[in-house]
């Protein structure tokens, strides 16, 4: 589900907000979406409400990253609707416009998969993202 969908409250759009800086904080040329999905009926059927779902774009191709845009989708467990979720997972994707050169997933050894994988600078870096990440969330 897209990310802003879910922003019903400002402690929620403050962790999203918060969610774009840590990204940025490792990749400041890139732009955050909060919407990546398209509002149709065929993107709906498909829908994951567990899910919060950005992207962020960088101004051309990223060479480290062997990608243009990273797709970063939030696992989240909201059993109560009134307080932020919490986070039990995260899946990272390498995009261009052929589609995903390959994936990064915070299960088992959180070794990405794919025809082209990121420079293990990169890696590095996308690895610190999740760990920053899993420490935003409460």
């Amino acid at each position: 589900m897209n990310a802003a969908d879910q922003a019903q409250s400002l402690a929620f759009a403050h962790i999203l907000a918060s969610t774009g800086r840590v990204v940025r904080n490792y990749f400041p040329g890139a732009s955050i979406n909060l919407s990546p999905w398209r509002d149709d009926p065929e993107t709906r059927y498909w829908r994951e409400d567990e899910t919060l779902d950005l992207a962020f774009h960088f101004p051309g191709w990223s060479p480290r990253l062997e990608c243009r845009s990273l797709l970063i989708q939030l696992k989240v467990d909201q059993n109560d609707k009134s307080s932020l979720p919490r986070l039990i997972g995260i899946v990272m994707r390498g995009m261009t416009f052929d589609g995903e050169r390959w994936r990064l997933a915070t299960i088992g050894t959180w070794e990405a998969t794919g025809t082209h994988l990121p420079q293990p600078s990169a890696m590095n870096k996308l690895k610190a993202i999740c760990r920053d990440l899993f420490d935003l969330f409460p």
